[in-house]
């Protein structure tokens, strides 16, 4: 029999209140209900430590950047890494991904990017995945007409079948690769999240697709 310390899940269960705590003392994070919808440029969704959110607002200052996810104990990461890097531009907020449109104002998007979501492998949980139909048109409403969509996946399965929803909910496939970090594609699409760096370090391939509504 394996014996089990229940010290280590008190621990645990103490580091994440801390974080939570981290997040709700950040003045750059908000809870959904204390978000006031304004300006936004760029949303990175699902968007785990957001670090790649901060680094591409740390690059591009005149835009406003916004970072969701639904896991607090994440963003603050980004967040306090945002504070000590003294950006002006970017929140941080806790929400779902069917609640962007709380978030965001209709057709006021420039880019959204969606970096390495939940593939939900099981079939039956196929409407829980970011880039389900239902989603896409969702986003469609957000972005403007000249607005793009980004997805990173290391996940080939799950990266096919998005471009099979992309294709069915007619959106305009403008850059695809299969090897992101092996093009000479843009290089804001090669800043890493914090996932992207452990897969690459397992010797994955970053899939990445840049689509419109064109």
């Amino acid at each position: 029999m394996i014996e089990v310390d229940p010290r280590q899940f008190i621990i645990k269960r103490k580091r994440k209140l801390y974080r939570f705590a981290l997040f709700a003392n950040s003045p750059l994070c908000f809870e959904l209900e204390e978000w006031q919808p304004g300006p936004v440029d760029v949303v990175e969704l699902g968007a785990g430590t957001a670090l790649f959110a901060v680094e591409m607002a740390a690059k591009h200052p005149t835009k406003q950047f916004v970072a969701v996810d639904v896991k607090a104990d994440r963003l603050q990461k980004g967040a306090y890494e945002a504070a000590e890097r003294r950006l002006k531009n970017i929140r941080f907020v806790r929400a779902r991904a069917d609640q962007l449109d709380q978030i965001v104002n209709p057709f006021s998007l420039q880019s959204l990017w969606i970096t390495f979501p939940d593939p939900f492998p099981k079939k039956r949980a196929a409407g829980r995945r970011m880039t389900h139909r239902n989603f896409l048109k969702q986003y469609k409403k957000l972005l403007k007409p000249n607005g793009a969509l980004y997805l990173k996946h290391d996940n080939r399965d799950f990266f096919a079948w998005s471009l099979e929803q992309l294709v069915a909910d007619r959106w305009h496939i403008e850059e695809l690769t299969f090897d992101l970090h092996d093009t000479d594609l843009h290089m804001d699409y090669k800043i890493l999240t914090t996932y992207e760096q452990r897969w690459l370090g397992k010797g994955l391939t970053t899939n990445f697709v840049k689509a419109t509504t064109k």
